[in-house]
């Protein structure tokens, strides 16, 4: 019984290829890929991630006004992203990210996009640094230090939220004590 498990456990994924250069893909037993480490908007842009990030992105239309305040504060902030590309709220949210950072001409020189596996862990040990435990997880850094994070779904809308993290003012996400 013990080894029908373990059998199991390790069947559970195998590697697949490489899609970024430090990103790895993943296969579960139930032939669902997914992104495991770093990767781009490119990687998310191909099959089979572009099935949802595609219409996510193309369709999203934020706000202006919190579209104005994200242009004018954001390049103070260095961003770390993590998701799962299995996660329903990471497929949600995750596509508008990437639109807004396009539409504010974000530097992706500032921005490190790390996909999880189902245990919200990744390659290295950022997921542990940063205390990721929900998906999506969005981290806004200024001088290597944590300013404020947006985590899992927004409180009033994506665009909203992190208009109000990147002008400093009070915001807390859905989970903070």
């Amino acid at each position: 019984m013990i080894n029908k498990i373990i059998m199991l456990f390790l069947g559970a994924f195998i590697a697949t290829g490489e899609v970024s250069d430090n990103t790895k893909e993943l296969e579960n037993t139930a032939s669902q890929k997914m992104l495991l480490g770093e990767f781009t908007k490119a990687d998310l842009e191909k099959a089979p991630y572009s099935r949802w990030f595609t219409p996510g992105y193309e369709n999203y239309e934020p706000k202006k006004k919190s579209l104005k305040i994200i242009k004018k504060n954001i390049s103070n902030y260095e961003i770390l992203l993590f998701m799962g590309t299995w996660c329903g709220d990471s497929r949600y949210e995750v596509p508008k990210f990437f639109k807004l950072l396009d539409l504010v001409d974000f530097d992706r020189e500032k921005l490190t996009s790390i996909a999880v596996n189902y245990n919200k862990k990744a390659p290295g040990d950022l997921d542990e640094e940063y205390k990721v435990h929900r998906v999506p997880t969005i981290i806004f850094l200024k001088d290597g230090k944590e300013v404020n994070r947006f985590v899992e779904y927004s409180v009033d809308s994506l665009e909203e939220d992190i208009a109000t993290i990147v002008e400093a003012k009070e915001y807390t996400d859905p989970y903070s004590e």
